[in-house]
């Protein structure tokens, strides 16, 4: 079978690109770049679309039905960069992947850690000689409460890590799991904005969720309360985090994802203006750590997103059932 693949990484995926497609003979089709109007025509011919964390709108949707596309994989869990309604609308199925939950779950514990220990302060001050202490004394983890919001593959690796540190646990999710019981108390988010010391969120983005974490939601939290968002961007209202940040409602922050990223990481932009002010006055912030969408990025992953996405395709022109099935 033949799959075109969008946004092509030499440096990183090209090697199991080389080896899955040998290996269940697919005949691959690639580009180097994201999906856009201009290029979609490089798909003519293709049925399945591999594709990454880039903005798929109803326009390039409804293009990439008429060349005769299929159906669309993401190498990404996430998927609410694809407009699943024109997906719907011109019958083109949309998947995404799994990949290994360790990767996002020892990303984040390390931005919990970094966050409690000011430990970007920490750096800052030993690259220009400031060996100092007032202001960089932190918190012990087991001293915490903490809630996790999300408890699918990644929120319950989180969930299990944390236990070994002696944290009180609180979950959310709209689905039970019994594995979870074992180390956290489930609760409501009411409760869990009151109780929780640290809030880590683990959740796909949803119209029902987006800005989870508002003005409303940040003025039920304890005072000094860490936040911590390896999910998407989108679960939180950025404004209103600066605003409680400013108030110091909100104690640190480690952000591996915020919203408006699309077009932004993974590019070299160093050179360019970036019309991303809360960014900037996120960034600027002593107590705020922002990476680059990267919690994800390990070798077993990268690995797995290939897999994945290739076998999804493979599947669905197979006629068989897709674990990975979106719409």
């Amino acid at each position: 079978m033949k799959i075109f693949v969008y946004s092509y990484r030499e440096f990183d995926e090209a090697e199991f690109f080389q080896k899955f497609s040998k290996e269940y003979g697919v005949e691959l089709g690639i580009c180097k770049d994201a999906p856009t109007l201009e290029n979609a025509h490089l798909a003519e011919g293709y049925e399945y679309l591999s594709i990454i964390t880039t903005k798929i709108d109803a326009q390039l949707v409804e293009r990439f039905h008429e060349l005769g596309v299929k159906m669309i994989s993401t190498r990404t869990i996430g998927f609410d960069h694809i407009d699943l309604q024109a997906a719907k609308k011109f019958g083109m199925s949309v998947s995404n992947v799994s990949y290994s939950p360790e990767c996002v779950a020892d990303y984040t514990l390390m931005l919990m850690l970094m966050a409690i220990r000011k430990m970007k302060r920490i750096m800052q001050r030993a690259e220009i000689n400031d060996f100092s202490l007032p202001g960089i004394q932190g918190g012990e983890l087991h001293n915490f409460t903490v809630g996790v919001l999300g408890t699918g593959r990644i929120g319950r690796a989180v969930i299990r890590d944390l236990s070994g540190f002696g944290c009180r646990i609180y979950a959310y999710d709209a689905y039970e799991n019994e594995e979870v019981k074992k180390y956290a108390q489930y609760a409501d988010l009411d409760t869990i904005y009151k109780e929780c010391d640290l809030l880590t969120l683990h959740m796909p983005l949803e119209a029902e969720n987006a800005h989870l974490l508002d003005a409303a939601a940040f003025a039920k939290m304890k005072d000094g309360v860490v936040i911590i968002n390896t999910a998407r961007g989108g679960l939180i209202d950025t404004k209103a985090l600066i605003n409680a940040l400013e108030n110091e409602k909100v104690g640190a922050v480690g952000l591996d994802v915020i919203e408006d990223e699309f077009g932004m990481y993974y590019y070299d932009r160093k050179s360019d203006i970036l019309s991303k002010k809360d960014l900037y006055i996120l960034r600027g912030f002593p107590n705020v750590i922002v990476t680059p969408h990267m919690a994800f990025y390990t070798d077993q992953a990268v690995s797995d997103m290939v897999k994945n996405s290739l076998l999804s395709c493979i599947l669905h022109s197979e006629g068989k059932e897709d674990p990975w099935k979106v719409l």
